[in-house]
């Protein structure tokens, strides 16, 4: 890695910014939305409530997480179309200590940053990343996962994971993602130095390893667990290359402002701290 991500994230979680390529538990996956905030948060701030947003949850009666079901073993739906997942696992948690009902809308990856800032959602929870331009946007709760950007190729490729390798190829990544912007050799973000791939982009990191795997491309950029769920299901098909491209932290994104929110992920998130989100992880790596 050539310019180390890990020092920026380090640096905003001293000055206090931080509080962190999707699930479990049981929320269905769901399409329309429902404001996380609204008239419910507004009377509550008037009130001089000190929780304003989880008493306009608990009036709503559920907290909305928003998601991509497209991300294993984070987020992925199920036999019985349910959004499954380690992330839906925690957010399940979230749910319970607040005491309402968790609903899950799943939808394009590259659209959850704007739909949580109009108020589709209470939270985002898609195995995302933390990155200076995602913190311009929204706040981040304690980090629950560190991850890599990966490097997955054909079987019998001989390409490495090394930008100068990779620049000039066809490169499949899930649009919006870390990885995307690494394949578009944004060096600001990822310090990638690739330069002029082809970059393919598509809606879930599933489809991506599906075109890699059909001779659509020379390589693809996704996340280490993703990446390793998605060459185990291809049948020997794809390799995921040993060396890592980033070192980067997952978190759930909150809309600004709702530090009463936060606090209560960051409470769950403890609980989850370590052996027990590894657990998760191997929990839900059998999926096909």
């Amino acid at each position: 890695m050539k310019k180390k991500f890990s020092l920026a994230l380090a640096a905003m979680m001293l000055a206090g910014v931080l509080t962190a390529c999707g699930g479990n538990g049981g929320g269905n996956a769901a399409t329309g939305s429902n404001p996380s905030s609204g008239s419910g948060a507004a009377s509550s701030a008037a009130s001089g409530s000190e929780t304003p947003t989880i008493d306009a949850i608990k009036a709503k009666g559920e907290i909305v997480m928003l998601t991509n079901a497209q991300f294993p073993p984070f987020e992925y739906l199920g036999d019985d179309g349910s959004v499954q997942g380690v992330d839906p696992d925690i957010a399940q948690a979230v749910a319970d200590k607040i005491g309402v009902e968790l609903k899950i809308v799943d939808m394009d990856f590259d659209g959850i940053i704007d739909a949580l800032k109009a108020g589709k959602g209470d939270f985002a929870a898609a195995g995302m990343t933390i990155t200076e331009e995602r913190l311009k946007e929204v706040d981040f709760s304690d980090e629950y996962v560190t991850s890599s950007q990966m490097v997955v190729v054909p079987a019998g490729s001989d390409l490495k994971a090394d930008d100068a390798m990779l620049s000039g190829k066809n490169i499949t990544v899930q649009e919006g993602t870390t990885g995307d912007w690494y394949a578009s050799g944004d060096t600001e973000t990822t310090g990638s130095e690739i330069k002029d791939a082809q970059v393919l982009r598509y809606k879930s990191a599933v489809e991506a390893g599906m075109m890699l795997a059909q001779g659509k491309a020379d390589a693809m950029i996704v996340d280490q667990k993703p990446a390793e769920a998605i060459v185990a299901a291809q049948g020997g098909k794809l390799v995921l290359l040993p060396e890592k491209l980033t070192d980067e932290h997952y978190a759930f994104a909150i809309q600004k402002g709702q530090e009463d929110l936060q606090a209560v992920i960051n409470e769950v998130l403890k609980e989850y701290n370590g052996e027990k989100v590894d657990e998760l992880i191997t929990q839900h790596m059998g999926i096909e």
